[in-house]
């Protein structure tokens, strides 16, 4: 969720880029109402209930590589088994990582000061006092255009003094690892990130640096990391850094693959083009994550067993795979090893990646990943806008609005549209923050994220919205039973 893909993926599909089926530019018209009636906000809520006990029961967290996560897998694999269908975890092993204490970050001298701090994933652990040191490129004033791009070169930092020192450098143009890699080379011993400045992106962020790194790394909002740049100019700063964490290199987790029994694939006519449903378990190892992701994982999980139990499965035109992808909130790890484990036959037998990842949020919008890129962001996989398509045109069918969200890499889709299969699906929103015109057109309140318990212990059951679950739900069902019966493409 928080990364590009790279590694065996990226190698393999840089050297042959494989060939799928594509959805046609007009979708057969599907009526959906039966299913769509079957999957209702009290079956969602079911499953997000079982995951928020299986959270209470391990000490309040189901991140993959902990046992809230491998309950959350048995509870899902034995629910898809009771519907018939034919099963198997995948297990992949990945680096494992927790902050085990709150960080903290506090200014020793010349005010003593605390501030609002977090952890990025993957930081090193330990207790650092030095002096700041501010990045050489840091904008500030923030600019829209050109954005920071801190930290992304070696030469954005000055050697560091000889006593320890710390690095404060911007959020912007790179990923968050290449900003503390080029710190950490020129020898400082712990790194602030400060968010960039510009609209949505002034209040304390965090991420992941996607691999174990020596140094602390803490995150700082805007105006905290432009404060700090003010006073070092003035005269030296001293501030101290403490994080505590665990890793494991090669902690074994798992995805949860469900495809039609033998029987039922038997009477499908395309089976060389797969429909696959996917949205991650785990959650971050903070908090429960019934909206992100258990909203996704249990409204998929429903669909599942509405269509086994409507047999709908018995009567499709193209194989329905459901996947639920384990250490998304690694670095999209669950979904990037299953793409990467195929081969390019089978990577070719893919027709379409649906991808729900939070449809539940408490303040949220209908964003429908923007296939076509006509919001000006990336442009999916050919065939992907006419999956955007198909969620548009249910909304609009049903008298309500949607706007698109960039295919920006943030979740499991990544390494299905990098290896150029279409791909589509919906987000209820994030850290984002929602704007007065979107609050006019979905209600909710303006100047509030559109989560704002996102990657937050406060991420249980009470973080749901029902309005989200019933309409997102719907539509994930809709644009489902769509691409796996229509006859067309």
């Amino acid at each position: 969720m928080r990364r590009a893909l790279t590694g065996a993926l990226g190698a393999a599909v840089a050297a042959t880029l494989v060939t799928t089926a594509t959805p046609a530019a007009a979708i057969d018209d599907v009526n959906t109402t039966q299913l769509r009636k079957a999957v209702t906000v009290n079956g969602i809520l079911k499953h997000a209930r079982a995951l928020q006990v299986i959270a209470n029961q391990n000490d309040g967290t189901r991140a993959s590589g902990l046992p809230g996560y491998e309950a959350s897998v048995d509870y899902v694999t034995e629910q898809l088994r009771r519907s018939g269908y034919s099963v198997k975890k995948q297990a992949f092993t990945f680096s494992f990582f927790r902050s085990l204490s709150e960080p903290t970050l506090s200014q020793v001298s010349p005010t003593p000061t605390d501030y609002e701090t977090d952890i990025y994933s993957y930081s090193g652990g330990g207790e650092v006092t030095g002096v700041v040191v501010p990045a050489n490129d840091n904008v500030v004033p923030a600019t829209e255009e050109p954005s920071s791009t801190a930290g992304c070169t070696p030469g954005s930092f000055d050697p560091a003094p000889a006593e320890d020192a710390i690095a404060l450098v911007q959020r912007g143009g790179c990923d968050f690892a290449v900003k503390v890699d080029n710190a950490a080379a020129a020898g400082y011993d712990a790194v602030i990130i400060f968010n960039e400045g510009n609209p949505g992106r002034t209040e304390l962020s965090i991420g992941t640096l996607g691999d174990p790194k020596d140094v602390p790394v803490v995150g700082l909002s805007y105006a905290d990391g432009v404060a700090l740049i003010e006073q070092a100019a003035a005269g030296p700063v001293t501030l101290s850094v403490s994080t505590e964490v665990e890793t494991d290199p090669n902690r074994t987790t798992w995805n949860v693959i469900a495809d039609l029994s033998p029987k039922d694939l038997k009477k499908v006519k395309n089976k060389d083009q797969v429909v696959v449903v996917g949205a991650h378990l785990d959650s971050v190892p903070e908090g429960p994550g019934i909206n992100d992701n258990g909203s996704g994982s249990a409204g998929i999980l429903a669909i599942a067993q509405e269509m086994a139990d409507l047999k709908l499965t018995k009567k499709l035109a193209r194989p329905v795979r459901f996947a639920f992808w384990g250490a998304e909130e690694s670095g999209l790890l669950g979904a990037e090893h299953y793409v990467a484990s195929l081969s390019d036959q089978q990577r070719s037998k893919i027709y379409a990646n649906l991808n729900f990842d939070m449809i539940g949020s408490p303040n949220y919008v209908r964003f429908v990943y923007d296939g076509d890129g006509s919001s000006g962001g990336p442009v999916g996989p050919p065939g992907s806008d006419v999956i955007e398509t198909v969620f548009t045109d249910y909304f609009e069918s049903q008298g309500l609005a949607s706007e698109p969200t960039d295919f920006d890499g943030r979740s499991d889709y990544g390494p299905f549209i990098e290896a150029g299969i279409p791909a589509g699906g919906l987000f209820s929103g994030a850290e984002g923050v929602k704007t007065p015109e979107q609050a006019a057109v979905y209600g909710g309140t303006a100047g509030e994220w559109y989560d704002p318990c996102y990657h937050q212990a406060c991420d249980d059951i009470t973080n749901l919205n029902v309005k989200a679950l019933n309409e997102l739900g719907d539509a994930a069902a809709h644009a489902t039973l769509t691409l796996t019966k229509s006859r067309s493409g």
